[in-house]
């Protein structure tokens, strides 16, 4: 029998205070502190690269609508149909209907998958709007991606959800809000994932600040989706109908990101075209 004391009990409270119905939570927090440090380090490249802080300020509003409203539809429509189609409202507004009564819950349903792709359609709605290359955008945007993933993974560890399978390893931690099982931290696997995909991209970026279009945009999403396609061997079931699945949910939506990612490393730029004089 494995011995309870060798491992890392977590039982944390998710609010940091509240009052009444309305509170603030560790999750709230790291979702905060995800944007703050990936706009910072945004406005080094931007000043690096000679644009606008302006320009930069439009952008990151049209990243966290878009972040969000992925999420939120992510979670929605690929983990939890078979509530929201019978609950449709809830997907919108960040209470919920328990016992006949509304509670503020915020939006506690997010999907990474559908914030990648929100991203992706806010970065090319932005590109349209201010006249700016998708290509450009999309390779600077990752360098801070993988930092905000961090830090929303560290939300959810601070949430204990998301958690990983039994473990006798000895970082292995007991998540108390569930059972006394020592189960794998599969939020910190991918947090320390996410912190090194952000080193790579960082350091790849510096050495060389006009890479070939789409090369970063492709290594991100080769390193960032196939980190959590790996990890995913790791968690748990997110939901009842993954029970029996080759691969789960988070693994199937991760394949087209990678295949999309390899294009992008691989393919050959289009020879300039020379004009008749």
């Amino acid at each position: 029998m494995l011995d309870i004391l060798t491992f890392i009990t977590w039982n944390p409270e998710p609010e940091i205070f509240s009052i009444g119905s309305f509170g603030i939570r560790y999750y709230s927090l790291c979702w905060l502190l995800a944007f703050v440090v990936a706009y910072f380090l945004m406005l080094k490249v931007f000043k690096r690269e000679g644009k606008s802080q302006d320009l930069l300020d439009q952008l990151t509003i049209y990243i966290f609508v878009g972040t969000l409203i992925g999420a939120r539809l992510g979670h929605c429509f690929f983990y939890d149909w078979a509530y929201y189609r019978e609950h449709f409202i809830e997907i919108f507004i960040p209470f919920q209907q328990i016992n006949g009564e509304w509670h503020m819950t915020g939006f506690t349903g997010l999907a990474s998958h559908g914030g990648a792709i929100g991203i992706i359609t806010a970065l090319w709605l932005f590109s349209r709007k201010f006249k700016t290359d998708f290509t450009w955008l999309a390779d600077r945007l990752v360098l801070v991606v993988p930092v905000s993933g961090a830090f929303i993974r560290l939300g959810n560890f601070f949430n204990s959800e998301i958690i990983g399978n039994p473990s006798d390893l000895p970082w292995a931690v007991i998540f108390s809000q569930h059972d006394t099982i020592p189960r794998h931290p599969a939020q910190l696997y991918e947090a320390l994932a996410y912190l090194l995909i952000f080193g790579v991209l960082w350091m790849l970026y510096q050495k060389n600040q006009n890479p070939k279009p789409g090369k970063l945009f492709g290594l991100f999403l080769i390193l960032l989706f196939g980190a959590r396609f790996v990890i995913e061997y790791v968690k748990i079931d997110q939901v009842a109908f993954e029970a029996g699945m080759l691969f789960n949910m988070g693994q199937l939506l991760s394949v087209p990101f990678i295949l999309i990612g390899i294009f992008l490393l691989f393919r050959k730029p289009k020879p300039a075209v020379q004009r008749k004089k």
